[in-house]
């Protein structure tokens, strides 16, 4: 690697650590922390069960393609960050940076990708494929997940970004099979 390349990667890496920080000192205020940790928690998987089980209640049988897409897509997304956060072993920002807050829980102990913005990529995409109505729902759910793990102290913009990034790669892949 040149001595070029390490200062970019030297200036990037302090970027993403710099707006880490100042995102995550909005959680001072009580309604920005307790916003995002609700988002956050509904992130974890409860938001995206019971779309899924009221788009089978609404549908009936015409829901089952949806939702098994969404759940292999999802499934396909775990298998995924597991293996890619068992390999990149990054520590999370409030283990760095003593400047960071944290203020949520984490479900894991490595920060990249973020599994939650994965997911919500991953589930928004799949779900507007066959319901672009829900978009008024799913776009701001999405938004609020990616941010709560910047404002928490759970993962650098980065981690969000790519997360984003690997969610609507296997959304895409997705699309591509069913």
């Amino acid at each position: 690697m040149t001595s070029r390349t390490r200062l970019y990667l030297h200036r990037m890496h302090q970027f993403d650590s710099n707006v880490c920080v100042a995102v995550n000192h909005t959680s001072r205020y009580r309604l920005v922390r307790d916003s995002f940790r609700l988002a956050s928690r509904l992130g974890d998987g409860v938001f995206w069960y019971v779309l899924m089980a009221t788009v089978l209640l609404v549908n009936g049988s015409d829901g089952m393609l949806p939702v098994l897409h969404m759940g292999l897509a999802g499934l396909s997304g775990t298998l995924f960050y597991k293996w890619l956060k068992g390999k990149t072993l990054r520590p999370r920002p409030y283990e760095v940076r003593q400047d960071i807050w944290l203020t949520g829980k984490p479900l894991d102990k490595f920060s990249f990708p973020s599994g939650h913005t994965l997911h919500a990529v991953v589930f928004s995409m799949v779900a507007l494929s066959y319901y672009p109505q829900l978009a008024f729902v799913l776009v701001p759910f999405t938004v609020m997940v990616a941010l709560s793990r910047v404002v928490l102290g759970l993962h650098y913009p980065s981690d969000v970004l790519a997360g984003a990034l690997i969610g609507a790669s296997i959304a895409a892949l997705s699309f591509l099979i069913v």
